[in-house]
């Protein structure tokens, strides 16, 4: 039962590999939109249906680190790291509310590429009971209406659990499904990491002391 001010927290998992602006910039603009509190940025471990990432699993969670330093708005939670074997967010999701702080409505930060996939995911439905759903833009993707080939399961939760507005979010605790307007930037890891690879820059695509910390440790060198 949610009683009166309840607060906003966006949970925004993923690879991180490395964290970049685009990343950086979408929180931002949620925490704007959405009014979140906070936003923590769980990095994941061993992740299920990605290729296994580049960077370990401490590597990219100090790089988290390092880029949000400075927001206030910004934390890191480690469990994903710290918990052996593949990654499942539906745990992570259980645990956040085993935690059981007074008022904290879970909001999951997901981007549509994954959205549209969400079925694929274990005990995918589970979600809805833990958390609303947050989908955010992405590069090559284009809007939420574009995708008539939603598969039917996805596309009927979507029906069904749509909000209108971000004010639905605060009105009950879980199982909504909001589809964010923020900015969408043409930047992804993967090509920050093949940049690196081929011994081009980095800037501008990502924080200083991330790609200071990329060049100290060698990061996304190909190995010879």
């Amino acid at each position: 039962m949610i009683t009166d001010q309840p607060s906003l927290v966006g949970i925004y998992g993923g690879t991180f590999d490395p964290i970049h602006y685009g990343h950086l910039r979408v929180a931002e603009e949620l925490a704007d939109e959405v009014n979140f509190q906070q936003i923590i940025f769980v990095p994941s471990g061993t992740p299920r249906l990605r290729n296994t990432p580049l960077g370990s699993r401490d590597q990219r969670a100090e790089m988290v680190r390092l880029a949000i330093q400075d927001n206030p708005h910004f934390a890191i939670d480690e469990r994903e790291i710290h918990r052996p074997g593949v990654t499942a967010t539906v745990e992570s999701l259980r645990e956040f509310q085993s935690e059981s702080i007074p008022n904290r409505i879970l909001c999951f930060i997901v981007g549509i590429d994954t959205f549209i996939h969400i079925n694929h995911w274990i005990q995918w439905r589970e979600l809805f009971n833990l958390c609303h759903l947050v989908v955010v833009a992405r590069p090559g993707y284009g809007s939420i209406s574009d995708h008539r080939t939603l598969p039917q399961e996805v596309a009927q939760e979507l029906a069904l659990r749509r909000a209108v507005s971000t004010d639905d979010l605060s009105k009950q605790a879980t199982g909504l499904i909001y589809i964010a307007h923020t900015s969408l930037l043409e930047i992804s890891a993967s090509h920050i990491r093949h940049l690196v690879g081929i011994n081009k820059s980095i800037r501008y695509l990502l924080p200083s002391t991330i790609s200071d910390y990329i060049v100290k440790n060698q990061l996304y060198i190909e190995k010879k």
